[in-house]
């Protein structure tokens, strides 16, 4: 047996209880309707003019609906007489490259059959000004070129800094449109200048392109939308910041704290650009964003098979087992943290054999005298919080809070022969 082994093999694990989050249904019963309506509004229609060729930007993140989204923004201004084409707006996304970015959107369902019109995709970009600071404001040629730009995006606090406006309409217009040479420039003086840089670029670019709109999204807890907004350009700056403190007071949280324990079973691109969302955990990439909760030690488990080895924020924990280190692509994750220029969260974490070790490693270092009080919470992934399984210390203050139903009786963890979960992912109970 060898010292690890020896030195956690007698750690006691907490039984736990399955727990649901009840989150408020607020979706928008039919989006396309929606939306529609907002860009008939007369401030927005009447910006389009018949035969205008209109770049349409858009992402590289996982929107809810992004195709439904896309395919009825292009069939509203082909409506109104424009002739729209898409523009990949994710900076360095996609590899940074021309087919990268379109391999990208086809990906996440984008493609020039399900929007109704071509996509144009090059890494080529005009610089329109230098701020006061030196850093060039660079701009997707394509769009540049158009007679129209607009921008889709959904507004959400960003993993790395807060500021007035974060992940939304004005961060696609400075970073995702200003494409590989954009994004790293706007990276490249840190996070702490990030909130401050991304609002400069996007007043030069509404100043002296020819944005006409955004449109914006929030998602609900569920992750499926709960309003749609055509922005004005000229009020796009100050109704992104108010949509974000609507946004922010959306997003699902784990509804105990603190923590001494933390397990995630799995990581993923998908789940946060950072692979592990800090809002959540309270685990930050730098010191330049907010976050509320507190956890003694972090374990994560896997690494999700779409992430295409791409671990990101894998230093964010703690621990982790040898599957998911053995998991990683380093071209990928270290190409992430060179751009973002935020190194330190791309170390390994201290790596465990198998899922019962990294747990009772977890549990051993916590730093916990009575274990009989241990608060442990174990979740999916950051992203789908709905089904928590906790740990039987928590179990009278989960049965009084307003929004969470206890599921069952409390129960041992289900490790199969090696040491691994038999429910990784939370099997059926959490639906993903």
């Amino acid at each position: 047996m060898s010292t690890i082994e020896n030195l956690l093999r007698d750690t006691p694990l907490p039984r736990m209880v399955r727990v649901r989050q009840v989150f408020r249904d607020d979706a928008l019963p039919d989006v396309p309707a929606a939306l529609r309506a907002e860009i008939a509004a007369p401030a927005i229609a009447q910006r389009i003019k018949p035969g205008a060729r209109i770049a349409v930007g858009v992402g590289s993140r996982g929107l809810a609906d992004l195709p439904l989204l896309v395919n009825v923004v292009v069939g509203e201004l082909k409506r109104l007489g424009a002739q729209p084409f898409i523009v990949p707006a994710m900076g360095s996304h996609g590899g940074a490259t021309d087919e990268g970015q379109k391999a990208l959107l086809a990906a996440l369902g984008v493609t020039e059959a399900s929007a109704g019109c071509p996509i144009v995709s090059s890494m080529e970009t005009v610089e329109l000004a230098r701020l006061p600071n030196g850093l060039p404001v660079d701009m997707d040629k394509q769009a540049m070129g158009a007679d129209g730009i607009v921008v889709i995006n959904r507004v959400k606090p960003h993993t790395s800094f807060s500021g007035a406006s974060e992940s939304g309409l004005v961060k696609m217009l400075a970073i995702g449109l200003g494409k590989q040479r954009g994004a790293e420039t706007c990276h490249a003086s840190g996070m702490g200048h990030m909130a401050k840089n991304i609002l400069d670029m996007a007043r030069v670019k509404l100043a002296q392109a020819p944005v006409l709109f955004g449109v914006a999204t929030i998602e609900n807890a569920s992750e499926r939308i709960s309003r749609v907004a055509a922005v004005p350009a000229e009020t796009l700056i100050e109704r992104d910041a108010e949509l974000l403190v609507e946004a922010r007071r959306n997003m699902p949280s784990i509804p105990f704290t603190p923590l001494d324990v933390l397990v995630i079973d799995r990581m993923g691109k998908e789940f946060s650009g950072t692979g592990m969302d800090p809002h959540i955990t309270g685990r930050t990439t730098t010191p330049f964003v907010t976050v509320a909760q507190k956890v003694t030690r972090m374990v994560v488990l896997d690494l999700s098979d779409k992430s295409k080895g791409n671990a990101t924020g894998m230093g964010l924990a703690d621990l982790c087992t040898r599957r998911l280190a053995d998991k990683v692509d380093i071209e990928p994750t270290y190409a992430n943290h060179l751009t973002s220029t935020v190194i330190w969260h791309a170390k390994v974490p201290m790596t465990m054999p198998t899922d019962q070790r990294a747990i009772q490693a977890a549990v051993k270092t916590c730093n916990v005298a009575d274990l009989s009080t241990l608060r442990v919470v174990r979740i999916p992934n950051t992203l789908h919080l709905e089904h928590l399984a906790i740990s039987e210390a928590m179990l009278d203050e989960a049965a009084r809070h307003p929004s969470v139903e206890v599921l069952g009786e409390p129960q041992p963890w289900a490790f199969d022969a090696e040491g691994n979960l038999t429910d990784l992912g939370f099997g059926s109970v959490a639906g993903h």
